[in-house]
């Protein structure tokens, strides 16, 4: 059993590291609030603009769609993974670096694979196996639409150059404090649907359809980065949450057994001394 000086130290180190650990836990708890309000106010506008963009792509000819939706040989494709600055988010992180490598692996194994990574931790991994086009730390400094704008340009003339044939998504979708689900998704080409029943969507269309069409497939790609950092940045603080709440009640717990400990050797110590002083006693009244 260990000394009393040493288990009173392992005591106080531990009640430290639970005091920081319940702290992290509250500020992560105020910051999801707010991402999450965010979230969840932008997600219904983002979804209608993407199916509206979908319907209005559906209706046009092949001569008049979109240069964002041209569909060509893919040889080179950009995976975008999107991760945090910040670490102490349990699996967080991790889960990006398992969906982009399971990308890799089962989906552009005989493609060349580049990433454009936003946040600092999954960039310090998936460097040592991939090549990194571009890293970006600076982008959570200022989460705005206007900033995430020049990041979705940029992804956007990638691929009218040509550089890249397709891009795609791998983020974290926020469900709720607990739950973060992987996403990966398509950013360009543009996924057109064409069945019968979405082309006989009524539309009256002010100005003329492709002008429409052309005005909004950028306004929408925009959005569905900018919502993808948003879910992110709402998941990340919700896993820290949660991960800062195990880790405070594992060392509350560990504290708990800590005394326990300590008490026993406490409690034997004075026993000890107790039967020295009676020892000592009888062998003088002896």
């Amino acid at each position: 059993m260990a000394n009393l000086k040493e288990l009173r130290s392992r005591i106080t180190s531990v009640s430290s590291t639970m005091q920081i650990t319940s702290a992290m836990k509250m500020v992560s708890a105020a910051k999801l609030s707010r991402a999450q309000d965010a979230i969840m106010q932008m997600r219904p506008y983002s979804e209608k603009l993407t199916q509206l963009l979908q319907d209005l792509s559906a209706t046009l000819d092949d001569d008049t769609s979109s240069k964002y939706a041209e569909d060509r040989e893919v040889k080179n494709v950009l995976v975008v993974a999107i991760s945090s600055n910040k670490g102490l988010a349990g699996a967080f992180n991790t889960n990006i670096v398992k969906g982009v490598r399971y990308k890799a692996k089962n989906d552009y194994e005989s493609k060349n694979l580049s990433l454009y990574t936003l946040g600092k931790k999954a960039n310090d991994v998936l460097k040592k196996d991939f090549e990194v086009y571009k890293n970006n730390n600076e982008i959570y400094d200022g989460l705005t639409f206007e900033n995430v704008s020049e990041i979705a340009e940029e992804l956007m003339q990638l691929f009218l150059d040509e550089k890249y044939d397709k891009i795609v998504l791998v983020y974290n979708q926020f469900k709720n404090a607990a739950t973060q689900i992987v996403q990966h998704e398509q950013f360009l080409p543009i996924e057109q649907f064409d069945t019968e029943e979405e082309k006989q969507l009524d539309y009256i269309f002010e100005p003329s359809k492709i002008e429409i069409v052309k005005e909004l497939i950028p306004k929408s790609l925009k959005m569905q980065l900018f919502k993808a950092l948003r879910d992110s940045f709402a998941s990340e603080h919700g896993a820290r949450m949660t991960a800062m709440h195990k880790a405070t009640d594992n060392a509350k717990e560990l504290r708990d057994d800590l005394k326990l400990s300590y008490n026993k050797a406490r409690q034997a110590s004075i026993t000890n001394e107790i039967l020295e002083i009676v020892g000592g006693a009888e062998a003088l009244n002896g």
